[in-house]
C-alpha cells in the first residue's frame, strides 16, 4: 500500500496529513475550518481514497495560512504518492454537475506543476473562507506536488460550485494516480518525469 504521511510546521500552522491513494475513502478531516473540512472530505470520498488531515492554524488571525498550508502539505504527500512516475496512469479528467453547476478538471501527475483557472464565485466568502484562497489553494497544491491541472466550474450558488471542483479534482486525481498493472513503465516519452 502507498501510505504517505506528511507533517509540517511553522510559526502560524502545525497540519499533518496521511494519504492512501488504494483506500476506500475511509476520511478524518480536523482543520478547524468546517467547510474546508466538507471539501476535503468530499474530494477523498469521491477519489476513493483514505485521507486524514488534522492542522492548527492561527484562526484567530483568518483561515488564509490553514488553508494555504494544508494545500501545501497535501502537495507534498501528493508528490510522495507519485514518486518517480513508475506505474501510475499520470492523466485524467472528471465532469462533474452538482444542481445547476458544473465543474470540469483535467489533471497531468507529470512534475510539471502549474494551475488553469477558470470561474467565479458570486459572494466574498463562503462558509467562513474568502473565495479567493480557493484558488490559491489549488496552486499550493498543484506547484508542490508537480501537477499540471485546468480546474474550470460555473454556477449559480458558490457552495455547490466549490464543492463540484472538488469532487472533480478528487475523482481526477483518484484515476491519475492509480496504478496501471505495469509498476515499471513511466508514462512519458523522456523516459522519466
Amino acid at each position: 500500500m502507498r501510505v504517505v504521511e506528511v507533517k509540517r510546521e511553522t510559526k502560524e500552522t502545525k497540519i499533518a496529513i496521511s494519504l492512501n491513494p488504494d483506500g476506500t475513502g475511509k476520511i478524518s478531516v480536523d482543520s478547524g475550518v468546517p467547510f474546508l473540512d466538507h471539501m476535503l472530505a468530499a474530494m477523498a470520498r469521491h477519489g476513493g481514497f483514505d485521507l486524514t488531515c488534522t492542522a492548527k492554524g492561527d484562526l484567530h488571525v483568518d483561515c488564509h495560512h490553514t488553508v494555504e498550508d494544508i494545500g501545501i502539505v497535501l502537495g507534498d504527500t501528493i508528490k510522495q504518492v507519485i514518486g518517480d512516475g513508475a506505474g501510475i496512469r499520470r492523466f485524467s479528467h472528471a465532469i462533474i454537475p452538482m444542481d445547476e453547476s458544473l465543474a470540469q478538471v483535467a489533471l497531468d501527475c507529470g512534475g510539471r506543476g502549474y494551475l488553469v483557472w477558470h470561474g467565479s464565485f458570486g459572494n466574498k466568502v463562503v462558509g467562513t473562507i474568502p473565495t479567493d484562497i480557493f484558488e490559491h489553494f489549488f496552486y499550493s497544491l498543484c506547484t508542490r506536488a508537480g501537477i499540471t491541472a485546468h480546474i474550470t466550474f460555473s454556477g449559480k450558488n458558490d457552495h455547490h460550485q466549490c464543492e463540484a471542483a472538488f469532487k472533480a479534482f478528487g475523482i481526477a486525481l483518484g484515476e491519475a494516480l492509480s496504478l496501471t498493472g505495469d509498476k515499471k513503465t513511466i508514462r512519458s516519452t523522456k523516459g522519466k518525469f
